[in-house]
């Protein structure tokens, strides 16, 4: 028995949609890809990035990866990044976290899971960063809502100084990064009001998203 015929079978269905509503969907798709956006977000399943924003085939790439991380020894993402600047030359770069994330929690835990322990080492760094403000963040399920936020700015700033955003922004490039975290709860995406725009918006865009990092949020 095949367990995966009720994917195909769902493909087909879903191709057959597409095709009904136009004719000339799949056949323009295959001649261009020009997305204005890039999205770095969470492998978490709930979390279906182009889904969440109502956009179609080939109007988003995307990133994903645990816990939402960017860091500058990952060339996947480094590479996915790349393309999506100076190939594609989107217009906009997304970060987005998510509440009751299960890596940033495994993370805030210390738990040891294995091999994903060191990735999470990551997170645990923005944990350190911030320890007065996830100590004032209440309860364990609001110091986890904070972290997530937290974490989330700090990929922010991440992007915004890697070679690629630099040399994009140094040649003139139009490129912002932003800042959003999404409920499970409710299912809508919160702008954390963090857009860097250039270099010279770096460092206070970060500091003021920083302060202004909520521990009460809906998950």
């Amino acid at each position: 028995m095949n367990d995966l015929k009720e994917l195909l079978d769902n493909n087909r269905e879903w191709s057959e949609a597409i095709k009904s509503h136009d004719p000339e969907f799949f056949r323009a798709l295959s001649r261009q890809q020009t997305p204005r956006y890039l999205w770095i977000g969470c492998s978490d399943s709930r979390v279906p990035s182009t889904q969440l924003v109502g956009l179609s085939a080939g109007e988003m790439f995307v990133h994903r990866n645990v816990a939402n991380v960017v860091v500058h020894t990952d060339f996947n993402c480094l590479s996915v990044l790349q393309y999506a600047v100076d190939v594609l030359r989107v217009g906009h770069i997304i970060v987005c976290g998510h509440y009751g994330c299960g890596g940033v929690q495994a993370a805030m835990e210390n738990r040891q899971l294995g091999l994903i322990d060191n990735w999470l080492r990551h997170v645990q760094d923005v944990m350190r960063a911030h320890e007065s403000l996830l100590a004032e963040a209440g309860d364990e399920a609001a110091r986890l809502d904070r972290l997530c936020e937290l974490n989330v700015i700090e990929q922010v700033l991440n992007v915004s100084r890697t070679t690629i955003v630099q040399g994009a922004w140094g040649r003139g490039q139009e490129l912002a990064i932003h800042g959003w975290i999404y409920g499970l709860g409710d299912g809508l995406l919160r702008d954390l009001g963090l857009r860097i725009g250039s270099r010279e918006e770096s460092s206070a865009a970060y500091d003021d998203a920083v302060r202004a990092a909520s521990g009460v949020s809906a998950r």
